[in-house]
């Protein structure tokens, strides 16, 4: 091997990096171009072996990582993330470039997760769900990543330990909480880059990092001597500390070992491996083969298989709850693809971002930037801007000081939404295949940065779309979410919030076994979720679901158990909540083409045992089921409308006089005084807004509700049902209604006045301010007072006689450039 007189002697070369370090990846490259190994040994699962050579694909593009679950449990699973500017990425493309065997050395996959599986308590690393749970479950259990649970400590010019910011799970050795360092027997996680920044008397170990690594460059005469004064640094600290709080580090050192053995065995000494700088003395050091497979005898073992996924930027960083992150990951991509003027770079890149928000940002902002960067670095003497000076120049200089446009260079540039690539021929379970290939039919590409994305669905594309993303929600893989629409409220339009994470990767793998292709597994999956759903609301949704997804071949089971479910269930309250999802799986069928016809006969039959139910379920209520009641009520409301439109006429369906029946139970509900002041209100508004009570019987109505002989908290809950939810413009445009409240109010005795208080504040507190302005005007002048020109016209409560020409005439400058008409056209068009 060359190099062996540049500071090494006799053995494999070891190179000590940091994860995920640019530092470590530039001296990686640099000693294996002066060494020309004739092996590459890494640290990472040895089943990956077989994976390597994709990494040379033009389809594979960094950050990406290496996917490991089990077999039997696939949402057991481990990630071995990879940057552009890993070392051990780097360390891969230098072999494969060369010709060179690369190999992982680190212990099984097999046996990483089955550590998890039986030791879940002391399971590291990051979670397979969206974020790091605090504990681990059955479900989703938070199994360790070499990445994730060694810190592994770089050197200057190399790399520097990636332990994580100190934490209660890993306290750093400042940390005055921290045990003594000399006592024998260490029960915490040691921060070997905290330990080696606050003896260089840094407080902050990713600035120490960043002058000693990232500012200095690899060695230009020795590219070993990085490595060198790393690993006397590594062995110091494990005299110290030990295993530092790690005690499976000492059955993955034992069977890196092994591993560097059988290398030397083929190719001698011409061997170099690239691992975290922490477990370097213990490659090191003299020990037996029988010793270090003692250490593995035993070990658990599940079926695993691996692949590479996608990874982010932002599932690099700390923040992401990923144990062997990086605070900026943008920013070292940064300083690792910059060939120079790094810091030049940095603030064009920020200008042009500032410019895309439309904000101010001229090439006289970029120099006084860096220049201000520049002396920041001086003055706290350090050999070049960090990302601490820069940021500081581009606060004071860029955002004027504030930190609300500094967010977004943290969240775009700092951090990044730089999502990786693997190519098509990567191994991946079926249902994984299947819906990349939806993915390209639909046109649709999975994206780190989140997006909106409006669908109509009298498009065939959309209407696939749709239909992909609303499959994939039955599978739980939260690809997209849906959100309001800006434009039109139709069921023909749709909009999805869209972001892809890594994570998801592994519930593909986990919904594998319902099937082998999407459509396949969602239909499965409804089906089960269908026979194991708690109540008839979940049932309902979930027909609701399958309609939107359309899973025709699951309607049949699911429409069995609803059907079964309801003739069962006697509760008026949850007949009446599952009517609703129901009813609007309707609506679907014009614009899906999906008969409905079974779901509308269930759904009529739920509605005819509501009608039934409801008037005897309202009496004799406390306040807040009398609140949840009401809310039962409105909804019911609204699904007899759709479940009338739905049907036809009354000789087609037999379901078209329900508005008729529903009305008279609405009026059987007004007239009961059991029934509670909020359910009673309520009933009498719907019968007025459907046409069937006039202004003059609702005002007779709440007349007799408001007289002194009513309690003035039943009044004032029969108010919160008449006028609450949006009910403000009937005081508005009815004043005789808005008279009644007033009059009722003033004659509310002082010591009742507390109780109804709370009441009438909630309903009035939820209309508009524009309507509450209104009340509070007309209140000021009294109910039905002139004021103004404005005088009161009988049947038509709160307009005024004749037309305000003055106010009319102030409207036609804005109608004219609207309608970009002069004066004579508009005057045409009014005529």
């Amino acid at each position: 091997m060359a190099g062996t007189e540049g500071g090494r002697g006799a053995g494999p070369q070891l190179l000590g990096v940091r994860h995920h370090g640019p530092g470590s990846a530039r001296a990686v490259r640099a000693a294996l171009a002066a060494a020309r190994p004739r092996v590459v040994l890494i640290e990472g699962p040895p089943e990956a072996d077989a994976l390597i050579p994709l990494a040379a694909d033009e389809g594979m593009r960094p950050p990406v990582a290496l996917l490991a679950h089990a077999v039997d449990e696939p949402g057991r699973s481990a990630f071995w993330p990879l940057a552009e500017f890993s070392p051990e990425w780097v360390a891969i493309r230098w072999a494969l470039e060369h010709e060179v065997p690369a190999r992982f050395i680190d212990l099984p996959a097999t046996h990483t997760l089955a550590w998890g599986k039986d030791d879940e308590a002391d399971a590291e690393g990051e979670s397979t769900g969206e974020e790091q749970p605090p504990e681990p479950t059955a479900e989703t259990p938070a199994v360790g990543t070499p990445h994730a649970e060694t810190p592994n400590a770089g050197t200057p010019n190399a790399g520097t330990p990636n332990a994580g910011t100190p934490s209660s799970e890993s306290p750093s050795a400042s940390d005055p909480a921290a045990p003594d360092p000399s006592t024998p027997d260490i029960d915490i996680r040691v921060d070997p880059l905290a330990v080696l920044a606050e003896a260089a008397g840094y407080d902050d170990p990713e600035r120490w990092w960043e002058d000693v690594v990232e500012h200095r460059g690899a060695g230009e005469r020795d590219a070993f001597a990085p490595f060198t004064a790393l690993e006397e640094a590594m062995g110091a600290l494990r005299e110290t500390y030990g295993v530092g709080g790690r005690d499976r580090d000492l059955v993955r050192e034992a069977y890196m070992r092994l591993q560097v053995r059988a290398a030397q065995r083929e190719f001698e000494d011409d061997v170099a491996v690239v691992c975290g700088a922490w477990h370097v003395p213990a490659l090191r050091q003299k020990a037996s083969v029988a010793a270090d497979r003692a250490l593995l005898k035993g070990l658990p073992k599940v079926k695993a298989d691996l692949t590479w996924v996608p990874w982010t930027h932002r599932r690099l960083s700390r923040a992401s709850g990923y144990g062997a992150g990086i605070d900026s990951p943008g920013w070292y991509g940064h300083l690792f693809g910059a060939p120079d003027r790094p810091v030049e770079r940095w603030m064009t890149k920020v200008a042009g971002l500032f410019r895309e928000e439309d904000r101010i940002v001229s090439p006289a902002h970029v120099i006084e930037a860096v220049r201000l960067a520049e002396t920041l670095a001086v003055m706290r003497g350090r050999p070049l801007p960090g990302l601490g000076e820069t940021t500081d120049a581009v606060r004071a200089v860029m955002c004027e000081g504030s930190d609300v446009p500094l967010s977004l260079v943290r969240d775009r540039l700092v951090v990044g939404d730089v999502l990786g690539e693997v190519p098509p021929g990567a191994p991946a379970v079926p249902l994984q295949r299947d819906l990349d290939r939806s993915q390209r039919r639909l046109r649709i590409k999975p994206e780190a940065l989140e997006r909106e994305l409006e669908l109509d669905l009298r498009k065939e594309i959309d209407a696939g779309r749709s239909t992909l993303l609303h499959r994939l929600r039955l599978l739980r893989i939260e690809w997209g979410e849906p959100a309001a629409s800006r434009g039109s409220t139709g069921t023909f339009r749709e909009t999805w919030r869209l972001r892809w994470e890594p994570e998801l990767a592994v519930r593909v793998a986990e919904a594998g076994v319902w099937g082998t292709t999407v459509p396949a597994a969602a239909t499965a999956k409804a089906e089960a979720d269908a026979v194991g759903a708690e109540s008839l609301a979940d049932v309902t949704a979930l027909a609701e679901h399958c309609l939107l997804a359309e899973l025709p071949d699951a309607l049949p089971v699911v429409m069995k158990v609803l059907a079964d479910r309801a003739a069962l269930d006697t509760d008026v309250g949850h007949l009446a909540q599952a009517l609703p999802a129901l009813v609007r799986s309707l609506r679907y069928g014009d614009v899906r083409g999906t008969d409905t016809g079974a779901l509308t006969e269930v759904a009529a039959g739920l509605a005819e045992r509501v009608f039934v139910g409801l008037p005897p379920a309202c009496a004799a209520l406390d306040g807040d089921a009398a609140e949840e009641m009401r809310r039962h009520v409105d909804a019911v409301h609204g699904a007899v409308g759709l479940l009338g439109d739905a049907g036809g006429s009354g000789a087609e369906s037999g379901h078209g006089d329900l508005r008729v029946r529903w009305r008279a139970v609405l009026r059987t509900l007004s007239a009961r005084d059991t029934v509670p002041g909020v359910i009673r209100g309520r009933a009498v508004r719907l019968l007025l807004d459907e046409g069937e009570l006039g202004a003059d019987e609702a005002a007779r109505l709440m007349g007799l509700v408001l007289s002194p002989g009513t309690p003035p908290a039943d009044a004032a809950a029969w108010i919160e049902g008449f006028v609450g939810g949006g009910g403000g413009l009937l005081l508005v445009h009815d004043e005789r209604l808005l008279g009644l409240v007033d009059e009722w109010l003033t004659r509310v005795p002082a010591e009742a006045f507390t109780d109804v208080l709370p009441l009438l504040r909630r309903t009035f507190s939820s209309y508009e301010p524009g309507v509450r302005r209104t009340l509070g005007e007309l209140v000021r002048r009294g109910p039905g007072k002139q004021t103004g020109t404005t005088t009161a016209v009988a049947g038509i409560p709160g307009f005024g006689a004749e037309p305000d020409a003055g106010r009319a005439d102030a409207v036609v400058p804005v109608l004219r450039l609207l309608l970009g008409l002069d004066d004579d056209e508009l005057v045409g068009v009014a005529g």
